[in-house]
């Protein structure tokens, strides 16, 4: 069941699982902000954000790095698309550029956290 990573700490299984999962929701709601008309919305990712709170508190070592790790990008990236909203109301095309930008920022971490998940080393900004 528990498996020993090159990093020597014992890793467990069903939190690494669980990693992967909530990445994959991250990759699909990260590509769909990218790709027009193809919006997943947000309830995909607060279902990954839920995921990541409840479960954080059993992952441990460099695995538990990657819990914080999407937490903090989806908080941070939930405060740039709020902060750069009003800028669809009197600015359009910036306010597009604001969130394609934060979309590609959002698809960089989750691609790197989940690089590093693969290679089983922890992640950090």
């Amino acid at each position: 069941m528990n498996e020993q990573p090159t990093n020597g700490q014992p890793q467990d299984d069903s939190t690494h699982t669980i990693s992967w999962v909530s990445y994959i929701l991250h990759l699909l709601v990260a590509v769909s902000a990218i790709v027009p008309g193809a919006q997943i919305g947000p309830a995909l990712l607060l279902v990954a954000l839920v995921i990541d709170l409840v479960k954080k508190g059993d992952a441990h070592g460099w695995e538990a790095t990657h819990f914080s790790f999407r937490i903090r990008t989806v908080l941070w990236a939930g405060l740039l698309y709020l902060l750069t909203l009003p800028l669809w109301f009197f600015f359009v095309f910036p306010g597009w550029l604001a969130w394609v930008a934060i979309s590609i920022w959002f698809l960089y971490r989750i691609v790197l956290g989940m690089v590093r998940l693969n290679g089983q080393r922890p992640v950090t900004d």
